[in-house]
C-alpha cells in the first residue's frame, strides 16, 4: 500500500524534529508549499463544515485513485490540510477508508492542537472519508 509508506515516511519525518514547535513550523512550511487551488474549486459546497477557519476540499477520480485539492484561510490550518494531503491523495477510496487515522497520534498533532483546531482536523478527516466512500460507491456501481 503506498499511502502506508506515505504514512511511515512523515513519522520519520517528524521524528526528526526535536521539540514540538520545529514540527509545528514544518507544518505551516508545508502549508506553504501547497499548490494553489483554483478559484473554481473555491465554492461554498467544497467547504469542510465544523472548521473555524475557511477550508476548501476537493476530490477528484483518477485512474481509480483520488486526488485532493485544498486550501485554507489560516496558515496552521493550511498546513494541516496539506499533511492529509500528503497521506491521503492519489490513494484508492479503499486505502483510505483501511488506514485510520493513528498516525497523526503518532507525529504528535492531535495533542498540540486546540480543542477548535482538533475539532477541524476531525472535521477535515471525515470528508476526506466520506469522499472517498462516495468514489468507492461510484467505483463498485460501475458508474465511473
Amino acid at each position: 500500500m503506498e499511502i502506508t509508506k506515505r504514512i511511515e515516511n512523515l513519522k520519520e519525518e517528524f521524528n526528526g524534529f526535536s521539540s514540538w514547535e520545529d514540527r509545528y513550523s514544518h507544518i505551516i512550511k508545508m502549508g506553504k508549499e501547497l499548490a494553489e487551488l483554483p478559484d473554481e474549486y473555491r465554492l461554498e459546497e467544497n467547504k469542510v463544515r465544523g472548521c473555524q477557519s475557511q477550508v476548501w476540499l476537493f476530490p477528484e477520480l483518477r485512474e481509480g485513485k483520488i486526488q485532493f485539492y485544498a486550501d485554507s484561510d489560516a496558515s496552521i490550518v493550511k498546513g494541516i490540510i496539506s499533511l492529509l494531503l500528503k497521506v491521503y491523495s492519489n490513494s484508492t477510496p479503499d486505502e483510505i477508508l483501511a488506514v485510520g487515522t493513528d498516525w497523526l497520534d503518532d507525529i504528535g498533532l492531535r495533542q498540540h492542537l486546540s480543542m477548535s483546531r482538533a475539532n477541524g482536523l476531525s472535521s477535515m478527516l471525515k470528508q476526506i472519508s466520506l469522499y472517498a466512500l462516495a468514489m468507492q460507491t461510484k467505483i463498485k456501481m460501475g458508474l465511473v
